[in-house]
């Protein structure tokens, strides 16, 4: 335990272990999606709480959609919707056309993938 590369190679994998401990604990900007912008200079950002709100609301409008849940992640917006009435097939083709729709309009600097699913409740 006397030996100086010992204590050496300890200390720096202590202290390696301290940083990443530090960036563990920190927010960061992951649950933020960055926008296009129209100067080099100028940032900003879209919570993905409120994409999935506005994308969510979009959905709603589609006829046949009852129901629609929508998770939004950095490459892939997750969309659920319950079909009352309609053939589910054209319900997700106007589906996934209003969400992309919409998507482009949110002005996303890398716009995320959509995937659909549609299920017929008869409840």
């Amino acid at each position: 335990m006397d030996d100086v590369w010992m204590l050496t190679g300890a200390s720096v994998a202590a202290a390696t272990g301290v940083w990443l401990m530090v960036l563990a604990l920190t927010p960061g900007l992951r649950h933020w999606l960055p926008l296009r912008s129209p100067t080099p200079g100028l940032r900003a950002c879209l919570d993905r709480d409120s994409a999935a709100v506005l994308l969510r609301d979009a959905a709603m409008r589609v006829p046949g959609v009852a129901k629609a849940r929508i998770r939004v992640r950095r490459h892939r917006v997750k969309a659920r919707a319950d079909v009352r009435f309609r053939d589910s097939r054209q319900v997700k083709d106007d589906l996934i056309a209003v969400l992309r729709e919409e998507r482009d309009r949110l002005a996303l600097a890398r716009p995320p993938r959509i995937v659909v699913r549609v299920r017929r409740r008869t409840d």
